[in-house]
């Protein structure tokens, strides 16, 4: 009896093995797992056929998308993809990075790529969960493999994406297989953001991934690099500092990261003291919130971009200017993350600038500052704190001899027991001791002409920004703005137009582009001052906080010249 179970035992364990190292044949269907979230449709399971089987990829498509698709053009695209990830893909990342599990859990040494709707913004996503036993994860495809928006499958950025998605199921092999350990998000997304520029495929910087990660960059800049939110802005900070970083340091660091037991900012420190260099994580980032300002070798060999595509690249800081005549005093108060680039220019102003900054207690900060005399040339200089966080420095003939100065706070250290999502404050003040009235006489005008060539010259970074992102402007409402839309640049003219109507309205005054509660708020107490216009032709007594039609009619109105 003993020997017919250890039979019987020994027959089912060689089905299973044959069945898992069986190859997949061109035309069969599959159900597999997906992610909800990131499929078009809201998903959990597809169906999918197999189009194309090579000896390192099979492409399964979404059956409903295939069947209703031109299947020639996809069919030649998939031969030139596969063509691409045998010949550079494939062999170009793996030599710097390490393979992906093979064979891997399913005994075989194919990848597969699945291929179906997704939403607008997504190229692809990788699911660890596939790399596990179903017993173990019960949503697991048990296979090596990620996924492809069919969005993107027959354009030239397909490359790119596929070779990412590469990247993302190698670190699990090269960090959570062999090391057992869990990658930070934001620096496995820097290894992939990456890889298109180390195959060439930037390049031509029109239409490329990098071109794509420099307007999402200049949305927001201040995005703190490690606090991952799988937002755009996420992706144009780690894909700009990243190529600051191998431009400096060289692809190894990235390498020698991931094959290491250590994860985030500790691999990198490794890699870097591995690879003989004296900076650290903390230090490189501090010269990189430097370099998006300046980008200019000139003034030090770590202060530009090596890529060619981004030697022109400049950040615009924030301007804040301060009175032409008098004493002035003008003082900010503002809140930031770790790892986040804050950039404030100070203009006008004669005489002896005084600044000083004061920091959040039981933080580091850095106050890199820039000085800019009238030939336009910069003095990069750095803010010494004492032990209450506060520093403090003068210069003389501000205005003259000095036109503007950019100081770059952030928290470039961690923080013990932190939660890296915490904001912490800050506050700098800059004042001007009065000047002998004959002298800002003689320079009044010289100071107007000095304005108005600032003025200009920022206008045109923020007009090549705006063509950049399309143009939008502040002058009229376009779309119905509701509850829980985030980073919208109409949120942001609806909360300043709110603003403008004053404490009665909207007392809190803040503008984030998050239409969250206290918008909400401020747009029922207008609604309501408004009611005869926007509300009684709708049959209502009390304020939504919706901005439908009727209201929109109403702001535009009042904010129409």
């Amino acid at each position: 009896m003993k020997r017919i179970i250890l039979f019987i035992g020994l027959v089912v364990l060689f089905l299973c093995i044959a069945t898992s190292v069986a190859a997949d044949v061109v035309g069969e269907r599959r159900t597999f797992f997906v992610d909800q979230s990131y499929d078009f449709s809201g998903r959990k399971e597809i169906t999918a056929i197999l189009v194309k089987a090579f000896p390192k990829l099979y492409f399964y498509i979404d059956e409903d998308w295939w069947n209703f698709n031109p299947q020639s053009e996809i069919r030649q695209a998939l031969d030139n993809l596969e063509q691409e990830f045998n010949q550079n893909i494939y062999p170009t990342i793996i030599n710097i990075f390490g393979s992906e599990w093979n064979p891997g859990i399913d005994n075989k040494s194919q990848i597969t790529v699945l291929i179906h709707p997704m939403k607008e913004t997504s190229g692809g996503y990788f699911r660890s969960n596939d790399e596990y036993f179903r017993i173990q994860v019960s949503d697991s495809n048990e296979r090596e493999m990620f996924y492809f928006n069919t969005k993107y499958i027959t354009t030239p950025l397909a490359k790119s994406f596929l070779a990412h998605e590469l990247v993302h199921l190698i670190t699990f092999n090269q960090k959570e297989k062999i090391y057992n350990a869990t990658e930070e998000i934001w620096l496995n997304e820097a290894r992939a953001e990456y890889v298109p520029t180390l195959l060439g495929y930037d390049e031509i910087l029109d239409g490329s991934n990098l071109e794509r990660r420099i307007r999402d960059f200049f949305e927001n800049p201040s995005d703190p690099l490690i606090d991952w939110q799988n937002e755009k802005a996420d992706y144009g900070v780690v894909n700009l500092f990243t190529q600051y970083l191998v431009d400096h340091y060289g692809i190894n660091v990235l390498a020698d990261a991931l094959r290491s037991s250590e994860t985030g900012i500790e691999s990198l420190n490794y890699a870097l003291e591995k690879n003989n260099f004296k900076e650290d994580f903390s230090q490189i980032f501090t010269d990189w919130t430097i370099t998006v300002l300046i980008n200019d070798c000139n003034y030090g060999p770590k202060y530009c971009y090596l890529n060619k595509n981004l030697r022109t690249f400049h950040i615009t800081p924030r301007i804040n200017f301060l009175p032409l005549s008098g004493e002035s005093t003008l003082t900010l108060t503002d809140l930031t993350k770790q790892w986040s680039g804050n950039w404030y220019k100070i203009i006008g102003g004669r005489g002896t600038l005084k600044f000083s900054f004061f920091g959040n207690p039981d933080t580091a900060f850095k106050i890199p500052y820039i000085t800019i005399n009238q030939a336009g040339s910069y003095n990069v200089k750095f803010l010494e704190l004492d032990k209450d966080r506060k520093g403090e420095v003068r210069m003389e003939n501000f205005g003259t001899e000095i036109t503007g100065m950019v100081i770059i706070p952030s928290l470039s250290d961690q923080i013990e027991s932190s939660d890296v999502s915490s904001y912490y404050f800050f506050s700098w003040t800059a004042s001007i001791e009065r000047s002998d009235e004959d002298e800002l006489i003689k320079q009044f005008l010289a100071q107007i002409e000095a304005l108005k060539k600032e003025i200009i010259r920022v206008q045109a970074q923020i007009q090549a920004i705006l063509s950049q992102k399309g143009q939008f402007s502040c002058s009229q409402l376009n779309s119905n703005l509701y509850l829980g839309l985030k980073n919208n640049q109409e949120v942001r003219c609806l909360q300043q137009f709110l603003k403008l109507q004053g404490p009665e309205i909207y007392p809190e005054g803040l503008v984030s582009g998050n239409f969250l509660s206290l918008t909400k708020s401020a747009v029922i107490r207008f609604q309501e001052k408004y009611a005869s216009e926007i509300l009684t032709p709708l049959g209502l007594t009390s304020g939504t906080g919706f901005v439908g039609s009727v209201t929109r009619a109403k702001i535009n109105q009042l904010l129409s010249p």
